[in-house]
């Protein structure tokens, strides 16, 4: 029996074969564009910081999601060279905005496990401050739990080397691993920032409070005793928002004030003192 042209299957193997032999070339070809997500204050709705989001503008396929590609260039061993290139767009950017006299805030960059474990990652982002002479306030890195759970021993000379040079740390996707109160506790003075897992915000309800609520509430509260800031991210309605404010949740980050944007819509973000959900 023979497939059809439009087989989906068919399709989706062929643009993931597409992918695969384009990707070593997209840093050159200047196909990699960041996007930027804002993170808002959730008491002032203003403006505290954004996290810097990769896409890939496609020749064949358009603009790409990084769920899409970055399996393919962790398989492939170039997510090292496209991380570097993230820091360096991200910090560059950062710095035209303030050139651009427009709010000084921070901008995240999440780092994959092999790339926060390399060896020459502290030298790198340091390289990356001065050829972009942004200072390290302004430059915020986001890792995942599986991260601080590679090598213990190595994650926290880390920890300390980015500390010392003034970078926060955000501990991303909190609440999906299987250690996480415990990672807690071991890193606790060691990490910034604690993003709660969307996971756990898709559920949040003023009218009928259940585990999510308790889960989150707990974790706003645990954070706070061990002197981290908390973003709520994935956050789409006025009613999850009303929740998160109710427990005192620090910062938000979704949907219902921005979708991530392009560098230059994100400027006119910038320009306004504070951002209404939409």
């Amino acid at each position: 029996m023979h497939l059809k042209v439009n087989d989906p299957t068919t399709s989706k193997t062929n643009k993931l074969e597409s992918l695969k032999s384009s990707l070593p070339y997209a840093i050159e070809k200047n196909q990699l564009e960041l996007y930027y997500q804002p993170k808002i204050y959730a008491k002032t709705n203003q403006i505290i910081g954004a996290e810097a989001l990769l896409r890939w503008n496609h020749p064949q396929w358009g603009l790409v999601s990084p769920n899409e590609f970055i399996p393919l260039a962790e398989s492939t061993g170039l997510i090292n060279e496209i991380g570097k290139w993230v820091k360096y767009a991200a910090c560059k950017q950062n710095k035209a905005w303030q050139d651009a006299k427009l709010p000084l805030i921070p901008v995240s960059v999440n780092l994959s496990a092999t790339r926060f474990l390399e060896r020459d990652l502290i030298t790198n982002i340091m390289e990356t401050l001065k050829q972009t002479n942004l200072e390290a306030q302004y430059l915020e890195i986001e890792i995942t739990e599986s991260s601080l759970l590679e090598n213990e021993e190595i994650v926290f000379s880390i920890l300390d080397d980015l500390k010392s040079l003034g970078i926060k740390i955000a501990l991303d996707d909190f609440g999906t691993g299987y250690s996480s109160l415990s990672t807690l506790n071991r890193f606790k003075g060691k990490l910034d920032i604690l993003k709660i897992d969307r996971s756990f915000i898709d559920n949040l309800s003023n009218s009928h409070e259940d585990d999510s609520n308790f889960i989150v509430n707990m974790i706003i509260q645990l954070s706070h005793q061990l002197k981290m800031s908390v973003i709520a991210e994935g956050v789409e309605t006025n009613e999850q928002l009303q929740v998160l404010q109710k427990y005192n949740c620090n910062v938000i980050q979704g949907y219902l004030f921005s979708k991530p944007l392009p560098a230059t819509e994100f400027a006119k973000l910038l320009q306004k003192d504070r951002l209404d959900p939409l």
